[in-house]
């Protein structure tokens, strides 16, 4: 069987799981006695194991038993220290570098060192957990087997001559959690080991066939490690006739020999030997692209599935009304059959956008442990919290919006905490719009430490530093090559970092706004669209051509009056609200002729490094939903224009973004404003 086709499912589900015991871990350190973490990592660890050995993944398979039998260990005694959670975590990490392995159709890495390293750490005096049981032969002498399955399913005891097993299975008096029905994986494999897939047919005159299935299998265990097995011994357990019993093994014995012992079994009727299907994709190429990032899955909600299914009716419907009263010119009926259009496509997108959606805990769920790492490199005391983790985001944004996140709360612990303290992660909704912020309640950012370090590499003058507000000159701080950081720390301070993380936020079509009072800690506040894909737009017209600015690239917009322009040095300028603002042209930086402005002057404020700039248009048209599409080559290299919508009149409209227009063109178009009015 061609098990490639379900690769897609097993890394879906297989990230989940690894992603639950990255969140879990880090509880099991703080209450070793909670039994139910235990049990539920456990049955993560089993679920890999037993997907991955069905596969035929077998290293991803050998590790996920070792790190059933660590959990086992804290299950047994109710204890975890530090360096067994350490143990678990290097596991885990060790886990995904596999997943990664098999989603690009690499060859599995190694895990012999880490399984190797498993009885020194155990083995430490000073480090080692009392009780905890590790994987003792993890090397070329792993010999023993392990029962085929050792995850709590019944023991039965069988005679040495084959009798009957007994009818009541011996249970311990506190049972792990039931596992999926998959079984578990021996000790490490034996150097230069093979793995076989194995079908066995049972006659149809055997007597007892569960029986003989179970003598076969402990058989089985005997001449080398069962990575998988089908019927299970629940599934045997319950009687029901049986007559082809499937595995994968590994062993030192070549196939013939296997082969010659098996048919000599009572009840076997006949053997089947193959090698699994991932060991032949490693001898035999595919033309398939290694790493398709387009191969990516998503699970989606059955109910939805049910809507999508129901709303194409509709429109199949909908298309049949409308063709058949247009043909018999009944317009009303057409102008009633467009509104009921409308309303389809609006439920339409709607859904669709849903389909997209994952909630903020799946970019959330490591930071528990990174929270761990950063306290014992820093030797502060750090108290994580996670609130709206349930808020739901684009993927697209999630994904971008990973690592960015990961610095902030780097940034928080390493300059924001002072010995103890506590690092906030919160998401919530407001009207069309997600707002993220990482807060701590450390000693906050210094304004006028901020101003002379800004000074000091040229970012700004005096005489710019005096009239700038406190809470402009925080944003300073997300200026390329900018930091405060007196030391340069393994964790932050290398003068890059939040330039990258307001650049991300900002091509996703977001805001970040930097908030801090002295004493009271500091909040780094990310304005979020839901989606990438539809976002809202301000239309402007600049020399006849259509442009389209993301609403939140937008402060203000408003008309001014030419009265109200004055200059100030070299620049023209406009007083808003307590503000200064400098007016750049956009028909000059897009070096598109404009005609003369009469009357009043329409303005589009947005912000630079900081700073609130005042774009001037010739006309504001009025804000409206956009459906971006990316831009092909060659067009995808120009500067500043992230994509392009098209209106319902066929017009093409570029969304432009100013941020990235600006960059290096700021202080000319600056100083020679007043030409352009």
């Amino acid at each position: 069987m061609d098990m490639s086709k379900y690769k897609g499912m097993f890394l879906s589900e297989a990230g989940e799981h690894l992603a639950s015991m990255a969140k879990l871990v880090i509880s099991l350190e703080k209450d070793p006695s909670d039994r139910g973490v235990i049990d539920t990592m456990f049955r993560n660890a089993h679920s890999v194991k037993g997907m991955a050995a069905s596969m035929g993944y077998e290293n991803t398979a050998t590790l996920a038993h070792h790190l059933e039998d660590i959990l086992d260990g804290f299950r047994k005694t109710g204890e975890a220290s530090s360096d067994s959670v350490d143990t678990l975590l290097d596991g885990i990490d060790l886990l995904e570098g596999l997943m990664e392995d098999i989603e690009q159709d690499q060859s599995e890495r190694s895990v012999d060192e880490f399984l190797s390293s498993l009885p020194q750490r155990a083995e430490k005096p000073e480090t080692a957990t009392p009780g905890v049981v590790f994987p003792e032969d993890v090397g070329v002498e792993a010999t023993e087997p392990v029962a085929a399955d050792s995850s709590g399913g019944p023991d039965f005891d069988f005679d040495a001559d084959g009798d009957e097993p007994e009818t009541e299975a011996t249970v311990d008096s506190t049972p792990p959690p039931s596992p999926p029905a998959t079984p578990a994986v021996p000790k490490a494999p034996a150097a230069g080991s093979g793995v076989l897939a194995l079908q066995i047919d049972l006659s149809p005159e055997a007597a007892a066939p569960a029986a003989r299935a179970m003598l076969l299998f402990r058989e089985l265990e005997q001449i080398g490690e069962l990575l998988y097995r089908v019927p299970t011994a629940d599934e045997l357990a319950t009687g029901t006739p049986v007559r082809h019993l499937h595995a994968h093994l590994r062993t030192d014995q070549s196939p013939e020999q296997l082969q010659q012992m098996l048919e000599g079994q009572p009840d076997v009727s006949r053997v089947i030997l193959a090698e699994p299907e991932a060991k032949k994709s490693e001898k035999e190429p595919t033309s398939k692209v290694r790493g398709d990032e387009s191969l990516r899955t998503i699970r989606v909600r059955t109910d939805l599935l049910d809507r999508f299914i129901n709303l194409t009716g509709e429109l199949l419907t909908n298309r049949y009304m409308l063709q058949t009263a247009t043909k018999e010119e009944r317009w009303k009926d057409v102008k009633d059959g467009i509104g009921q259009l409308a309303r389809l496509i609006t439920d339409l997108h709607h859904h669709v956008l849903q389909v997209r959606m994952l909630p903020i805990e799946s970019i959330t769920g490591r930071l528990p442990r990174l929270i761990r790492e950063l306290g014992k490199k820093t030797g502060k005391d750090v108290t994580l919290r996670l609130e709206g983790d349930d808020i739901e985001l684009d993927r697209a944004i999630l994904d971008e919006l990973a690592d960015p996140l990961v610095h902030m709360v780097r940034n928080a612990v390493d300059h924001g905490i002072d010995k103890k303290g506590v690092v906030t992660v919160r998401a919530w909704r407001e009207k069309d719009m997600v707002l993220l912020s990482v807060a701590d309640d450390g000693w906050g950012m210094d304004p006028e430490v901020i101003r002379n370090k800004a000074i000091e590499k040229g970012l700004i003058t005096a005489t710019q530093a005096r009239s700038m507000r406190d809470r402009d000159a925080l944003q300073l701080v997300c200026v390329p090559g900018f930091s405060t950081a007196a030391q340069i720390t393994e964790t932050s301070g290398r003068g890059v970092g939040m330039d990258v993380v307001k650049n991300a936020v900002e091509t996703l079509g977001g805001m970040l706004q930097i908030e801090s009072e002295r004493g009271m800690g500091t909040r780094i506040l990310m304005k979020l669209p839901l989606s990438v894909a539809i976002i809202q737009i301000l239309l402007v017209d600049v020399g006849g051509n259509m442009l389209g600015i993301p609403i939140t690239r937008v402060g203000h917009s408003l008309e001014v009056d030419r009265k109200d322009i004055r200059a100030s040095g070299k620049q023209m300028v406009i007083q808003f609200e307590d503000d200064l603002i400098p007016l750049v042209s956009l028909s000059k930086m897009l070096e598109i002729s404009s005609p003369p402005r009469i009357g009043s002057i329409p303005v589009v404020i947005t912000e630079y490094r900081g700073r609130k700039l005042g774009l001037v248009v010739d006309r504001l048209i009025g804000q409206r939903e956009a459906f971006v599409k990316a831009l092909a080559p060659p067009l995808d290299r120009l500067t500043g224009v992230s994509g392009a919508t098209f209106l319902g009149e066929g017009n093409i409209v570029f969304i432009i973004d100013p941020q990235g227009m600006i960059e290096g063109k700021t202080m000319p178009l600056l100083s020679r404003a007043g030409e352009t009015l």
